[in-house]
């Protein structure tokens, strides 16, 4: 792959400065395009001259409007980025839609990393799963996403590198790092050559471009950015895959994890005010040294409306101290949000080493109200069980206590709270005819439940099915649950 590039590609200064005028032109005329256009641009460029990589990403952003590029240096991770997953710097600074989001230096990181000791190889295997996850995510939610590497063989990198270190005007662009990373590359060109090879996705392929000549480098670089965008302007977004929505047979009940749930159960006040007291107690313990040791939490509530989340989420939050959490209620993306991938909400959101976030409603909307409304195509919804597989992963890998709730009650139970509610002036608000509307759709919900849990629970990332039909039994389960999670997470702790 690498090999084949070296074909001695050279342009001369005539040629170059002929095409250089309207090449920025064309450039700054596609960037303008772009801001009204229903994607953004993920721009990767990577390669195994360090000193290319850094002319390149100058040059871009001098030839392109450098208000309209986020140009993100992915050196090492700093004290954020290192408490949360490695991928979390890359969501949160993802371009939104009409943007470019400049990406520099990141896969040969991950080598680097690799080849010195500091990242296992079953780390570095997963990295690059969860590298593929996200391309393909991507590309399917329509972001435009275009991959260059600059590829300079050794023996020209360490002649060019000799000489510009005699040249008191040129030496000062050559440091320890370069020499660092060319002797890394020479011991690992087969390696390199695999990442690049098990990185190219569909639709995000690798354009590997000779640098040796900076002017044909530079000039085959926009070229590259600006086929692809006036490419992707002229044609429409991938279709995904055709898939059937239909959740279930007309007329057909399936059964359901729902149905082992005992709705029947109930607690007694004096007991769940004893009970509430120890549970409260343990959790506060093991959250304080939760916070002491580094270990973040994650917790996903989500349930039939007026199953009691709120009250639930808050017997959690008086068990933590005010600074060492965040409640996070998700509504309907707004129109920021839309500009970007569905879980990049979320992402942004992650917790710091020994905070909690805790989330009422989460991306699980994607599999659940969008598949059923239909604010998420087929393909879409279908597709979402790996991404948020693949989320989730990536947070257990990073050491993130993780649980999910899903808050059960009955549809009769659920009419009760609403008349309700609708009866008590300051709960009033909580009730709107969306709310009715959705009851009509239960049976549809049942089955997407079914197939959320069966499909998104694992070990390290379990679905705790909670029934709540009575309000202090459901709320004693969780608090068990946390702190049964928060032990066995801490026990996992070196």
């Amino acid at each position: 792959m690498l090999e084949a590039s070296e074909v001695g590609n050279t342009m001369s200064k005539a040629e170059f400065k002929e095409v250089e005028p309207q090449l920025r032109v064309d450039l700054v005329n596609a960037q303008y395009d772009l801001r009204d256009a229903d994607f953004g641009v993920l721009l990767f460029v990577a390669g195994d001259d360090r000193v290319a990589g850094n002319e390149v990403v100058n040059r871009i952003n001098e030839w392109m409007d450098a208000r309209f590029i986020q140009t993100h240096v992915m050196g090492p991770l700093s004290g954020e980025e290192s408490m949360r997953p490695r991928f979390w710097r890359v969501w949160r600074d993802m371009p939104p839609k009409g943007r470019i989001g400049l990406m520099a230096g990141g896969i040969m990181r991950l080598l680097n990393e690799n080849l010195a000791g500091d990242l296992s190889d079953e780390q570095y295997e997963h990295a690059i799963d969860h590298l593929e996850q996200m391309q393909e995510s991507l590309v399917a939610e329509g972001t435009l996403v275009i991959k260059i590497f600059l590829h300079t063989p050794a023996k020209k990198q360490r002649k060019r590198m000799k000489k510009a270190e005699g040249n008191k005007d040129e030496g000062w662009r050559i440091d320890q790092r370069d020499w660092a990373m060319l002797d890394l590359l020479e011991e690992s060109g087969a390696k390199l050559e695999q990442l690049l090879r098990r990185t190219s996705v569909a639709g995000a392929p690798w354009s590997v471009i000779e640098a040796t000549n900076r002017r044909y480098r530079d000039v085959a670089v926009a070229r590259t950015i600006l086929n692809a965008i006036t490419a992707r302007l002229t044609e429409d977004a991938p279709a995904g895959v055709a898939v059937s929505d239909q959740l279930f047979s007309p007329g057909e009940r399936q059964a359901t994890v729902l149905d082992t749930v005992d709705l029947a159960r109930t607690t007694d006040k004096a007991t769940y005010d004893k009970e509430l007291n120890s549970l409260q107690r343990e959790v506060h313990g093991l959250a304080r040294q939760a916070r002491d040791r580094g270990l973040a939490t994650v917790l996903a509530f989500e349930g039939w409306d007026a199953a009691g989340k709120g009250g639930a989420i808050r017997r959690i939050t008086q068990a933590l101290e005010a600074g060492d959490y965040r409640v996070i209620s998700t509504a309907a993306p707004t129109q920021e949000e839309l500009k970007y991938h569905y879980l990049w909400r979320f992402w942004r959101d992650l917790p710091p080493a020994g905070r909690f976030v805790i989330y009422d409603r989460t991306w699980y909307g994607r599999v659940l109200v969008e598949r059923i409304e239909g604010f998420a195509t087929a393909a879409q919804w279908q597709r979402a069980y790996d991404e948020i597989n693949d989320f989730e992963d990536q947070l257990v890998e990073r050491g993130i206590y993780v649980a999910k709730f899903w808050l059960h009650i009955s549809a009769e139970e659920q009419l009760a709270r609403f008349q309700a509610r609708e009866n008590t002036p300051e709960k009033a608000h909580k009730i709107t005819e969306e709310d009715y509307r959705n009851r009509e759709r239960w049976d549809e919900y049942v089955q997407a439940v079914d197939q959320m849990v069966l499909r998104t629970s694992s070990t390290d990332a379990p679905w705790h099915i909670i029934a709540a039909n009575d309000k202090l039994s459901a709320r004693l389960e969780v608090l068990d649950h946390v702190r049964s999670g928060l032990r066995k997470a801490l026990r996992k702790l070196p």
